[in-house]
């Protein structure tokens, strides 16, 4: 769904870029049951971000207030030079005038309508000719892949094709900043990893803002520059994934963060990892991929282990720091290798090791305990 403005063209034909410009938002929100959200963001052009939290932490009331679909109670939303709230100046853009492309959870493709009718929606609203409309349309589902589906109903669309053509309903009106709430929701793992694939294209060629709410780490990990965490209506820390690990600002982060994360390219069940080291998972796969390995299935060594783990490695301790759960008494080791890893280990492994920063050791993981995929 795209909230303002219809596609425009340049003399060639073709589809005409959108100005950059960031996105900036200081707003206060009061929702139903006294629950507040109190959030400033800004997310600059051509970045995307990804707004990750728990269920209910107001992830999606920031996305409606962006996007003008809940009010703001206090505070200001600005995209480039223009101003979209202003509470205190009594300024607020109705969403049809924001420019603003959102595309929902739910598809909210029109069931009667074909998928190129659905994308053809938004232009023909905003009185772009018929026959244009269409043909941008029939462009969008080619150019997504689905260009055998532009006939068909959302009924007769799989999963996966219909959150292309709801992408592309988005996309064809050439908005000025894109929402997108939970893009990759409900699909089965196959459409999951081929629709994020053609989603990361597309949001790499958009050159406004992007903010992209998921629950799932791997989504910000593949389509966002950094992640903003939201808890109880409040950024409770944002940064790339990596570095939200190394100071996980609450328990939330700690666990969404504290498994090793990797990417590479498998052949068979040795994966190359692209930021150097080579590890050996269980599962046999072919291509790109993501590895997470949990702290808890690093173990460390002070001599070179001779067990049956199939990954076997040399680095040197960073950092050691008490874990981010409350009683628990483990402790994350981070250790600087190829791979870099970190590991959980209990407090008695500290001292009978001597886990200090500085000392080299070894680190193990099992084949099985390293999780893979494909990207």
């Amino acid at each position: 769904m795209t909230i303002g403005r219809p596609r425009m063209r340049d003399r060639d034909d073709s589809p005409r870029s959108v100005q950059a410009q960031d996105l900036m938002a200081d707003v206060v929100v009061e929702r139903g049951g006294g629950f507040t959200c109190e959030m400033r963001l800004r997310v600059g052009a051509g970045e995307t971000v990804g707004v990750i939290g728990p269920n209910g932490s107001g992830k999606s009331t920031l996305l409606l207030a962006l996007a003008g679909l809940v009010p703001v109670t206090r505070g200001s939303v600005r995209l480039g030079a223009d101003t979209l709230v202003d509470t205190a100046a009594g300024v607020d853009v109705g969403s049809d005038r924001r420019g603003v492309g959102v595309m929902f959870q739910d598809d909210l493709l029109f069931p009667r309508m074909s998928a190129l009718d659905n994308i053809a929606f938004g232009p023909r609203a905003h009185r772009v000719g018929r026959r244009q409309a269409a043909g941008d349309a029939r462009d969008w589902l080619v150019r997504l892949g689905i260009g055998d589906c532009a006939s068909r109903r959302p009924a007769e669309l799989s999963g996966g094709q219909r959150r292309r053509v709801a992408l592309a309903r988005t996309l064809a009106a050439s908005p000025r900043a894109l929402l997108l709430d939970e893009p990759l929701v409900a699909l089965d793992a196959e459409a999951r990893v081929s629709t994020r694939r053609e989603l990361g294209r597309h949001l790499a060629e958009f050159d406004g803002p992007r903010v992209l709410v998921t629950h799932d780490p791997v989504d910000v990990a593949a389509l966002c520059d950094r992640a903003v965490v939201v808890e109880d209506g409040r950024i409770s820390q944002s940064g790339k994934l990596a570095e939200l690990g190394e100071r996980p600002a609450s328990r939330f982060v700690a666990e969404l963060v504290g498994v090793n994360f990797y990417s590479g390219t498998a052949s068979g069940t040795a994966v190359q990892l692209d930021g150097g080291g080579v590890l050996t998972a269980a599962q046999e796969v072919n291509g790109p991929v993501y590895l997470t390995v949990h702290p808890h299935a690093v173990s460390l060594h002070a001599e070179e282990p001779r067990g049956s783990a199939r990954n076997v490695w040399r680095g040197r301790i960073m950092e050691v720091q008490p874990t981010a759960h409350p009683g628990s008494e483990n402790v994350r080791v981070r250790i600087a290798a190829d791979p870099a890893v970190v590991a959980e280990v209990t407090a008695a492994a500290v001292e009978s090791l001597a886990l200090t920063p500085g000392r080299e050791v070894w680190v193990s993981v099992k084949a099985t305990e390293i999780q893979s995929t494909l990207r």
